[in-house]
């Protein structure tokens, strides 16, 4: 299940979590917390749904459906925060991926200021694993991060707050590679992509930690998980749609096209 805001424009929240449950083979659900008008160019408007609502529809879902991993995007609000903590309490669920989703990526603010201490001190604690960019580890913790030494400090602080496990995305240090940092509360793994050169990142960070929550559903072991869903958004980066006139959306159906052109070339087939 996503719990998280719509993008009208399709590229993230719970567009991007719906396609990316979609192509990994598992049943997604959704509760929605707001609606948002949007495209490449940014946030145009917001629309926070009532708390009770967001509630409602969590309630709908995990007493007829059921969930095997929830993973949060967009909560606005800090009633939201604090119901959905609330529910995730009362039914007992476990694998809570969540990804502190504060900034869009035009640039406007998807988290109210005044949440911030909500999610740190509220959400933060029940937490399976927790899937920050830089700029968002940077407001977890409080500071600056510049170096891979300092993204794995800050691992550190953000298990400290309550997280189980942590992977800081490593997209905004600059260089040849992207790096992120993965900490299950005991060991650090670093995971190396080569950086692709592209404007079109909508919805990258939506689509990781969908990809991470699938493939924890699916019972992949977390470093496991967290490999998967680096391939996943590596080949969703690569195979990005030039949509629109600003950040264009990352291509879902990249990684599926990547896993057939590997069989047909294993078979002796070409593709037309």
């Amino acid at each position: 299940m996503t719990i998280a805001g719509s993008d009208s424009g399709g590229g993230a929240g719970i567009q991007a979590d719906l396609k990316t449950f979609q192509m990994l083979g598992v049943f997604g659900v959704s509760a929605l917390t707001a609606v948002t008008a949007q495209n490449t160019l940014g946030v145009q408007g917001i629309y926070n749904l009532p708390p009770d609502f967001v509630r409602q529809q969590i309630d709908s879902i995990v007493t007829d459906i059921g969930v095997d991993a929830v993973k949060t995007g967009m909560l606005s609000q800090p009633e939201i925060i604090e119901t959905v903590v609330m529910a995730v309490k009362h039914y007992r669920i476990e694998k809570l991926i969540v990804d502190p989703v504060m900034i869009a990526k035009g640039g406007a603010r998807l988290l109210a200021p005044n949440a911030e201490s909500a999610l740190r001190e509220q959400l933060l604690p029940i937490a399976y694993v927790v899937t920050p960019n830089i700029p968002e580890a940077e407001v977890l913790t409080g500071r600056r991060i510049l170096s891979i030494e300092e993204m794995r400090e800050a691992a550190k602080r953000i298990c400290d707050l309550g997280a189980q496990r942590v992977v800081i995305k490593g997209g905004h240090m600059p260089g040849p590679e992207s790096i992120d940092v993965i900490y299950d509360g005991i060991e650090f793994e670093e995971l190396h992509s080569v950086r692709v050169e592209t404007k079109n990142t909508h919805g990258t960070g939506c689509t990781f930690s969908s990809a991470l929550t699938a493939w924890l559903a699916r019972g992949q072991d977390f470093f496991a998980a967290v490999h998967s869903a680096k391939q996943f958004i590596s080949a969703a980066i690569a195979g990005a749609i030039p949509l629109g006139e600003g950040h264009g959306p990352t291509n879902h159906w990249a990684y599926m096209e990547q896993k057939i052109s590997d069989s047909a070339t294993f078979f002796g087939h070409v593709r037309p």
